[in-house]
């Protein structure tokens, strides 16, 4: 037999009391927004030991990855923030020392955030650690099964309504 969770006692549950309805999204759904935290709560504490406020990752990530300069508005999209959000993180990050600022010399009112030294050799020296966290996060599934389930994620994602 499977061994159980506590979205298996959720669905008994309704099923029990409720029985006439397809419970049947609450096994997907249920799991997946757990695991989103569960997650979430082990990713943290590597972050936190390089030195980083929660949310700061991302915005080092994106920049470091994209190779380039990025304007503020290219950062909020890429990690679904909202405007002022975003700012407000820039701003921690440039007090850091970790960002810089500067004109666009392609848009005299815009801006482009880079990375600095200290904030390159920062998110360097984090994703090694983020992704073996991250492996030992995958650890209870094999690797065809890990490449599974990214696929039916993907599936999931793209087949996703808009919100």
């Amino acid at each position: 037999m499977t061994e159980r969770d506590g979205v298996d006692a959720i669905i008994e549950q309704w099923q029990r009391e409720r029985p006439e309805l397809d419970h049947s999204p609450i096994g997907v759904v249920g799991r997946v927004s757990r695991l989103a935290r569960a997650i979430e709560d082990r990713l943290e504490p590597v972050y936190k030991e390089h030195g980083l406020e929660p949310g700061w990752h991302d915005v080092l990530a994106t920049l470091r990855r994209s190779g380039t300069r990025l304007r503020p508005t290219d950062l909020t999209n890429a990690t679904m923030l909202t405007s002022s959000g975003m700012t407000k993180r820039l701003d921690k990050l440039e007090a850091a020392g970790l960002v810089a600022r500067e004109p666009d010399p392609g848009d005299r009112r815009g801006t482009l955030i880079t990375l600095t030294a200290a904030g390159r050799e920062l998110i360097d020296a984090l994703t090694e650690a983020h992704l073996e966290n991250e492996r030992r996060i995958l650890g209870g599934l094999d690797p065809l099964e890990q490449r599974q389930l990214a696929n039916l994620l993907r599936k999931l994602q793209l087949a996703l309504p808009p919100g």
